[in-house]
């Protein structure tokens, strides 16, 4: 059942709050407005930075041997990535040989907290605002701290039998033919796959009786559940020495033991009692790995490995993909994404320029809220205001910027800034002209 809480805001504090929000509007107007500018510059720079790289790359044909007349030239070469590293989480004692990458991913089933707000403006100023709280459990990336939970009956209902966290493992050293992948190439190497894991028993074992321990502290000694979270048993260090501590050699019975918390399922540990009706405090714990695999890479030879290439502009670049790729689609696809960051941080910025330019006038409808209505007639009359000023300054903040860079777009952005304000212009000349005849009659 959702609970509410109900909050008032007397007109003396939202008066206050606008002359912050004054404050608040020039810093985000002023920031908004830069953004805009450095994305433009930052998109002709990356696309000349691309046509550089275009017009100067090398097909490296066969990579399984060291080819001097490649050095420091920038190549595009498609070959099978493939390692000796073995890698192993310690703190599960989990491993695989021949990796790129070991991935452990974990989750807790906790109850998560939404809200929903809406206000209404009363007579006199004041501002009366209701909060639905609603409460779903939901499998989480972290624990999640239920003492601050509005609704009573939820408070101190989160606990985990154990802490843990996600962590990635990555080879050190990935052969591509007769070279290495660098640092920056394995960090963008990516080809998960699920594998079979075998728990270790002592580590099991150790985890179990956290459980138990958890479980009947929580219930014979009434203590409020959230404390779990903070007791020492819980927060227990978590590495594979800890977790072995205290443990002996295994017996015949221990061998054939069944455990109550614990459960191993293809490439998941699940922690908790039943796997298939998750629990409030269950862990899942997920273990993938990134095997050897074709990767494509456009990159710049140094010595057995490959560094970025550095464009006439100052710009780097470099780039791997995954599977086979030619050097055309893997630049289309980076204009393609530079096209989309483009017009993310574009949109953005008219969307923050406008939210600083109506901060910045929020005390006029704050100020009228005494009357609710004239509040808020001024307030949307405001809010259009500033959306077309708005827009029209980011047209002529991109435009000037293009100017810079490509006169021609920029001419074009101008006239169509010059257009909205001018539409704007017009429209208060004739509802004054409109008045003025009103008056008249």
């Amino acid at each position: 059942m959702a609970y509410q809480e109900v909050t008032r805001t007397s007109y003396g504090t939202r008066v206050k709050n606008s002359f912050g929000g004054i404050f608040i509007g020039i810093i985000l107007f002023l920031a908004s407005t830069a953004m805009l500018w450095w994305n433009e510059g930052r998109a002709v720079k990356t696309t000349k930075m691309l046509q550089d790289a275009e017009k100067n790359y090398v097909e490296m044909e066969n990579v399984d041997t060291k080819n001097p007349e490649f050095e420091g030239k920038l190549v595009h070469a498609v070959a099978l990535a493939t390692t000796t590293d073995s890698l192993s989480d310690a703190t599960f004692n989990i491993g695989s040989a021949n990796t790129i990458k070991l991935r452990r991913k974990v989750e807790y089933f906790q109850w998560v907290e939404d809200s929903q707000s809406t206000s209404k403006d009363k007579i006199g100023g004041a501002k009366e605002t209701t909060t639905t709280y609603t409460y779903k459990k939901k499998w989480t990336s972290s624990p999640v701290d239920s003492r601050d939970f509005k609704d009573p009956d939820y408070v101190g209902k989160n606990f985990v039998y154990q802490t843990f966290d996600s962590e990635v493992y990555s080879a050190e050293d990935v052969a591509f033919g007769a070279y290495r992948l660098n640092k920056s190439q394995i960090s963008s190497f990516s080809n998960e796959s699920s594998f079979n894991i075998t728990l270790d028993k002592d580590i099991a074992r150790q985890i179990e009786k956290l459980c138990k321990n958890v479980h009947i502290s929580t219930q014979k000694n009434d203590m409020p559940i959230q404390q779990a979270i903070d007791s020492a048993a819980l927060k227990a260090t978590t590495d594979s020495t800890a977790l072995k501590a205290a443990t002996s050699e295994q017996t015949p019975a221990q061998a054939e033991e069944e455990f109550k918390y614990v459960h191993v399922s293809g490439n998941v540990i699940y922690i908790g009692q039943h796997p298939n009706m998750p629990e409030v405090g269950d862990i899942r714990i997920t273990f993938t790995r990134d095997m050897p695999s074709k990767v494509s890479i456009l990159a710049k030879v140094t010595g057995d490995t490959f560094t970025s290439y550095k464009a006439k502009n100052g710009k780097m670049f470099s780039a791997l993909y995954m599977g086979e790729n030619s050097a055309e689609e893997m630049f289309e696809s980076e204009h393609s994404t530079n096209s989309i960051i483009t017009w993310f941080l574009r949109i953005l910025g008219v969307m923050l320029v406008i939210s600083g330019l109506k901060s910045i006038v929020s005390i006029v409808p704050t100020l009228l809220k005494v009357l609710p209505f004239l509040g808020q007639i001024t307030e949307s009359a405001l809010g259009l205001i500033c959306s077309v000023i708005g827009l029209a300054w980011s047209l002529i903040i991109i435009a000037i910027a293009w100017l810079r860079y490509r006169p021609i777009l920029g001419i074009v952005l101008l006239a169509i800034a010059g257009s909205l304000i001018f539409l704007l212009a017009a429209r208060k000349k004739n509802k004054q002209i409109a008045t003025t005849n009103n008056n008249q009659n």
